[in-house]
């Protein structure tokens, strides 16, 4: 007899990430793949952050420190909260699971934008809850219709900010506005994955950890995985209320963060300089892909990210498959309902020209 499984979960259409490099290399028989697909960071981690996991390496016999006791006071003195506020995960996307499955029951409902990160539908249908779908307006957030989406049985909102796929964010006093009039028993959750690349050089980009003292129901993740370059090591964290994070604790995975994650994110913390300079790499190739995407006249969403969404003018699915011919690995975004746009995340200067001649010779 075979188990008969949760009818609901027939209905979720499973994640599709980009294709690894060596999964092209092999299919196509390649030599050169390069890869432009997964907001990833082309630069890796910093050689503190190498040294690092070389030695949390030899400790791998060990279950790692199941409360991230290390990184957990280093994180709370750098973002001054307290230790109790402080959730880590198996990347950031892990939390949002963790909250859906903590806050939202059958029949519940969780509002989201579209499109956005596809994991916020995808866990909220497993838990037998209803996305509710807000489209973006002019890709950006609509928090007003969000607003007006909300009902007695919305237990969630999702605020990608900055978003994916569209890369814009919303900003301060948009926040602010949206907040004063949701219900204190709404989750609304931040998720910053992109943080990193915009809060230093947007002033009205909001502080989400600063708003949680007016709005207990406020949760903040961010991940180690893009501008820090640790997305294979899986580690990111949540800010919340301490009653919020003893809920999602209890949920947690015991050993859910890594020993070399943990070491890893530690050291990221103390290297500054280095992870300023790669942001600063990848905003000076954003504005040569801005250069370029005009010169090709193709339209594009302004960005404050490591990617950026580009309507290539025809079928997009068409464009892609030629890009992966020549090697380039790109995001087609028809799955996500965006007809002839592809999205691309920023590698270095060499990749990104490998790009531009591709598609230039495309188009």
């Amino acid at each position: 007899m075979i188990a008969v499984a949760k009818k609901n979960i027939f209905k979720i259409k499973p994640y599709v990430p980009g294709k690894p490099m060596a999964e092209v290399r092999r299919e196509l028989g390649l030599n050169s793949v390069i890869k432009l697909a997964s907001n990833e960071s082309p630069f890796g981690p910093s050689p503190k952050v190498e040294r690092a996991m070389a030695h949390a390496a030899k400790q791998v016999n060990r279950y790692p420190d199941g409360s991230c006791y290390y990184l957990r006071r280093a994180l709370a003195r750098k973002l001054k909260v307290s230790e109790n506020q402080l959730i880590f995960g198996n990347g950031s996307d892990e939390l949002i699971v963790l909250a859906i499955r903590a806050f939202a029951s059958q029949g519940d409902e969780v509002i989201m934008a579209k499109p956005s990160f596809l994991i916020y539908a995808i866990a909220t249908q497993l838990e037998g809850a209803k996305p509710v779908y807000v489209p973006l307006r002019n890709f950006r957030y609509d928090l007003m219709s969000m607003k007006a989406a909300i009902t007695a049985k919305t237990k969630i909102i999702f605020i990608g900010n900055p978003d994916n796929p569209s890369g814009t964010y919303v900003t301060k006093s948009q926040v602010e506005n949206f907040l004063k009039d949701v219900s204190p028993d709404v989750i609304v959750f931040f998720d910053e994955a992109y943080f990193e690349f915009v809060h230093s050089r947007r002033t009205d980009y909001p502080d989400t950890i600063a708003l949680l003292k007016k709005y207990p129901n406020v949760v903040t993740t961010r991940t180690f995985s893009k501008l820090y370059g640790l997305a294979g090591l899986r580690i990111g964290y949540g800010v919340a209320d301490a009653g919020i994070v003893d809920v999602l604790n209890r949920l947690r995975e015991p050993f859910n963060v890594n020993v070399i994650a943990q070491e890893a994110a530690l050291a990221c913390l103390n290297d500054t300089v280095y992870y300023r300079a790669v942001a600063q790499k990848i905003e000076d190739q954003r504005k040569y892909f801005i250069d370029n995407f005009c010169k090709l006249g193709l339209s594009f969403v302004e960005t404050v990210t490591n990617f950026m969404l580009l309507n290539v003018g025809s079928n997009s699915s068409r464009v892609a498959q030629k890009l992966l011919k020549q090697g380039v690995i790109i995001r087609d975004m028809a799955g996500w309902g965006l007809k002839g746009y592809i999205r691309v995340t920023i590698g270095t200067k060499q990749e990104n020209r490998k790009f531009i001649k591709a598609l230039r010779g495309i188009l």
